[in-house]
Order: C-alpha cells, then sequence, then structure tokens
C-alpha cells in the first residue's frame, strides 16, 4: 500500500514535468544562465527580467528528467515577485533540505517541499538542485554585473 503523502508528492511533481511553468522566452532579460548536470544530462536556461530589485518575469528552459523539470517549475512559480534578498533566502534553504540539513522550521516552502524527498535518492539531488544552483549563479552574475553564467552540478 503506498503512502497518500508519497502520492501527492508523487501528483505534483508530475504536474509540474508535464506542464513545467515558466517555460516561456522572456524579451530583454537582464540576466540568463545556463545550467548543466553532466552526470545525467539535465540542462537548463534561466532567464529573470528585474523590476525594481525584484523578480518581475522568469523563463526556465529546462530539459532533462521529470526532477529536473518539476524542479525548475517550482522555483519559477516560487520566485516571480520576490526580492532577490528573499530568492537567496529560498535558494539556501531549498540546497539545505535537498541535501538533507535541516532547514529553520518556519520556512514556508509550499509545494516545493515535495523535493524533500528527493534526498533519499543520491543519485537524484543533483537533478532537483541544477535549477537552484543556476539561479544562485544567475544572481552572483547580476551582483558582479556580467550578465551571464555557466552552471554544473558537478
Amino acid at each position: 500500500m503506498s503512502d497518500p503523502l508519497e502520492d501527492l508528492y508523487r501528483e505534483i511533481i508530475l504536474d509540474h514535468y508535464h506542464s513545467p511553468r515558466g517555460s516561456r522566452k522572456i524579451e530583454n532579460p537582464d540576466v540568463t544562465n545556463e545550467g548543466k548536470n553532466p552526470s545525467c544530462g539535465d540542462e537548463i536556461e534561466l532567464s529573470l527580467k528585474l523590476n525594481d530589485h525584484k523578480i518581475d518575469d522568469i523563463s526556465v528552459a529546462c530539459k532533462g528528467c521529470a526532477i529536473s523539470v518539476a524542479s525548475g517549475s517550482l522555483l519559477a512559480e516560487a520566485i516571480k515577485g520576490k526580492s532577490i534578498s528573499e530568492v537567496k533566502k529560498i535558494s539556501a534553504i531549498v540546497k539545505a533540505m535537498l541535501k538533507g540539513e535541516d532547514i529553520p522550521p518556519d520556512a514556508e516552502l509550499g509545494d516545493i517541499e515535495v523535493l524533500k524527498s528527493v534526498n533519499k535518492f543520491p543519485v537524484r539531488v543533483k537533478c532537483a538542485l541544477l535549477s537552484w544552483t543556476t539561479l544562485i549563479d544567475c544572481l552572483d552574475s547580476l551582483e558582479n554585473r556580467s550578465g551571464a553564467a555557466v552552471s554544473s552540478t558537478e
């Protein structure tokens, strides 16, 4: 017999895989970053458009496994409209969660919490992390004003 919570998590991941959010291109992004997971072939291109230090629009073009695509889709939903500092905080919490580290008890991750179960499968953690490491590199390149970067989960 399967666990109802596991079934719900599976449904959410499959929904984001089949109907990824943020998958359309945006015009004139402020920053774009590409990420690759060489161990399994996942690829992502993430673009951000900012307005007043907030994520005004996001594009997440991801090719890969269901976990990688779902993670990028969940990211797109979670960060749109958030300030850069809020996005950095969310990203740090998600990275810690995926690595099986303790997260603040008051962390409100919404649907992103479904990715917590990924840390039970160490080979899949890099798949789920790809979009988040790509986002962090994207924000770092913004701060450094280079506007482009390439990430890897190696």
